[in-house]
């Protein structure tokens, strides 16, 4: 029997996307199933937003244990751990240079996370506002382990119809 590399990693992405979709999936039927059982009368996008900062404080804590602060370009090494995370969960993904090494860009050319929100009846205004609070957790959770003035912020947003997400993570002085 030849073993058949192409093949091989052919079967393991599929299987990596099928996981990477079960996230997804899995995330949007936990926030139906808290919807249901608060019944009617029920703040969706309270329950939503809840659980992207869960989301995002759960993200930090996997960040802390792999943050080297003795490392040079420290901003653009926790833009790396976004990138790579992202990257796991379907996105494409990249970092782009600042005016200096205290801001880099984080580039979204290519997000899941809004299509799956569509296939669970989730607005566009409230996939946005939870990324964004996820993002945020998680800079603000790492910020208070570094003892860094981190910032996150969204200039441009695939939610909101401008053809990629943006992020501005800086460090302020």
């Amino acid at each position: 029997m030849s073993f058949d590399a192409e093949k091989e990693i052919a079967k393991l992405w599929a299987k990596c996307q099928a996981v990477q979709d079960e996230n997804r999936r899995t995330f949007y039927q936990c926030r139906e199933a808290a919807i249901q059982m608060v019944g009617d009368g029920a703040d969706e996008n309270a329950i939503a937003l809840k659980a992207w900062e869960i989301k995002g404080k759960d993200v930090a804590k996997s960040y802390l244990p792999r943050i080297r602060m003795d490392k040079p370009k420290f901003v653009e090494n926790i833009a790396k751990l976004f990138v790579n995370s992202w990257r796991n969960q379907g996105a494409v993904v990249s970092v782009e240079p600042g005016a200096d090494e205290n801001e880099v860009f984080i580039v979204w050319e290519r997000c899941p996370w809004p299509t799956t929100a569509k296939q669970y009846g989730a607005p566009m205004t409230e996939d946005l506002a939870g990324c964004d609070l996820a993002l945020q957790t998680t800079i603000a959770d790492v910020a208070l382990f570094s003892n860094r003035n981190l910032k996150i912020e969204t200039t441009k947003a695939i939610p909101r119809g401008e053809g990629k997400c943006v992020r501005r993570l800086w460090l302020e002085q």
